[in-house]
């Protein structure tokens, strides 16, 4: 492959001047990997290159490796849509086990405090999750669910950062393998140590697809269809802790609590499987590399005069890779120091995540002590949170893209990310007003009925507001969208850590009514208001930032 040579070009200059030149598809090469182009404009002087990327004199050409231009095949985005929405699938698989795991156990707390000798006063005080089941007896283990739910808020922030290092399937997969591992040893557990370290370790494994999935996203949606495939990955979060108690309630009737975990294993191994079959790579700069060292490889330059290197490695400076893992570790704490969209969009995501916990916690309190209901027609009572999640989850993820290009349409073709916000506004109001319903009609003692209304409403605002927020946030920083995702990850399993702490004693004081007043107001406070400010000033807001300028401009697809 031959290049046409231009002296004293110095790199800035190169990745613009070599649109210019008609570009060579590196398939043309016998064994090369895709269709990635590389420039033709491959010579530079040394003088330029040690000016402006320290490399030796002895280095005199360079080849360029980029995307074949917007319609290249190998690029993620440009997959079949069967591909993608396989690939979606198992992403959402991935997220969906791991919120199931971390709630299924509570039904079956009592058996594990009884077979463990879980007595003392320390461990009482960290009793959060109550779920009232076969026994009629206050239930709950946060020995096991807190040091879950601890690690998956400092999961986030280690995995993340290294998907966009080291890829997100490869993040992934051995992330769910580590999940794996420990949830069998849960199932194996000998006493309450290595109980809440094995329930720690799993839950470091297990959080890495509730971030690094939103980055599998951005990287093969454009924003055109990124809503609907969001509204798919982001209702898993929410209605796995649904799910989980009802499933782990009846499995450990049936069996013991050990078949809880030995359960949930068999699943993600079946999840594991369809991850590996079906999940491919799909951060682009490192597929890009893999073709630039096929490339490099097939013409051995190794150590001869020209270097291979992706069009992102020419314009970016410099790094070792320890400075480049150090700077991707760093990347989530560094966006929400710096970025309001992180902070407010995170803050106000932990509080009604928090409220989700609080009333899967407070649903079996409700029913027996002030409805009297049996154990077995309590667990009905999910369902109707479980059905506000999921309806209006199909339901605003269609109205999410109608909307996103109605606008776009109106706006001369330019997508924006506060097109995302306008239909979230209004449906977020669902959760302060469910939280009402709900509060009173329980503290009251009205029909049950006007409880589940209530619950259905706190699950349609909740997932309204989820799926908006996610979306923006991944729009807003596209290429770190799983470090921005881990970021918000981080806050909001802080909340569903922390939340049940003191929701038993603000009941207890308040009741019902006043208690979810309280919470009403908040979320009244961060949710509509919020998504509106942003609706007005996000575009304002977004210039500000560096990182979302960039990002943007990376994508080029947005």
């Amino acid at each position: 492959m031959s290049g046409q040579e231009q002296s004293d070009v110095p790199i800035s200059k190169f990745a613009s001047t070599e649109q210019t030149h008609q570009p060579v598809a590196a398939s043309n090469l016998p064994g090369t990997m895709g269709r990635s182009r590389t420039s033709s404009t491959t010579a530079i002087t040394a003088q330029a290159l040690n000016d402006n990327n320290e490399t030796s004199l002895e280095e005199t050409h360079i080849l360029v490796v980029d995307w074949d231009g917007p319609d290249d095949p190998t690029h993620p985005r440009n997959w079949p849509g069967r591909k993608k929405w396989l690939a979606t699938l198992a992403v959402s698989l991935f997220s969906l086990i791991s919120p199931i795991s971390s709630s299924m156990i509570a039904p079956a707390a009592g058996q594990v405090g009884q077979e463990f000798n879980i007595h003392n006063g320390t461990t009482q005080s960290m009793i959060v999750s109550a779920f009232v089941l076969a026994y009629g007896t206050l239930i709950a283990i946060c020995v096991t669910y807190y040091a879950y739910e601890l690690s998956s808020a400092v999961g986030p922030l280690v995995l993340s950062p290294l998907s966009e290092v080291y890829g997100r399937s490869r993040v992934l997969q051995i992330a769910n393998l580590f999940f794996l591992a420990f949830n069998i040893g849960c199932a194996f557990a000998k006493n309450t140590s290595q109980m809440i370290a094995f329930r720690f370790l799993s839950g470091l494994g297990g959080s890495a697809p509730l971030s690094v999935g939103g980055g599998v996203l951005s990287d093969m949606f454009s924003a055109d269809e990124r809503g609907k495939a969001i509204s798919i990955y982001s209702l898993a979060p929410l209605i796995g802790p649904v799910i989980g108690p009802i499933a782990g309630a009846w499995i450990s009737q049936e069996t013991t609590w050990r078949w809880v975990f030995r359960s949930s294993s068999i699943a993600d191994a079946m999840v594991q499987v369809i991850g590996l079959w079906f999940l491919r790579e799909t951060y682009p700069p490192l597929l890009l590399k893999w073709k630039a060292a096929a490339l490099r490889k097939q013409m051995d330059t190794e150590k001869g005069s020209r270097r291979v290197l992706t069009v992102d490695e020419v314009n970016a400076p410099p790094r070792s890779w320890e400075e480049t893992l150090v700077r991707a570790l760093v990347r989530p704490f560094a966006l929400f120091i710096q970025e309001p969209i992180i902070q407010l969009f995170g803050l106000y995501l932990s509080i009604s995540y928090g409220i989700v916990y609080l009333s899967l916690t407070t649903i079996p309190s409700i029913f027996t002590d002030i409805y009297h209901e049996k154990i077995g027609f309590v667990g009905l009572h999910y369902i109707a949170l479980g059905l506000g999640l999921f309806m209006t989850s199909q339901v605003h993820s269609r109205l999410l893209d109608k909307v996103y290009i109605h606008h776009k349409n109106m706006n001369g073709g330019v997508g924006k990310p506060e097109y995302r916000l306008p239909t979230s506004i209004v449906l977020s109001l669902g959760l302060p007003f469910g939280l009402l319903i709900s509060g009173w009609a329980a503290e009251k003692a009205v029909h049950w009925i006007v409880v589940d209304i209530g619950l259905f409403l706190v699950g349609m605002g909740t997932i309204a507001a989820f799926q908006a927020m996610q979306t923006y946030i991944v729009d807003a920083f596209t290429l770190y969208a799983a470090s921005a995702l881990a970021s918000v990850s981080c806050l909001r399993s802080t909340a569903g850590f922390a939340f049940p702490l003191f929701a038993p004693k603000m009941y207890q004081a308040l009741g019902y009514g006043k208690g979810n007043t309280i919470l009403a107001a908040a979320s009244c406070v961060l949710g509509s208001p919020t998504l509106y400010l942003f609706w007005v000033y996000g575009e304002r807001v977004r210039n500000m930032s560096k990182r979302t300028r960039e990002a943007v401009k990376h994508s080029g697809k947005n």
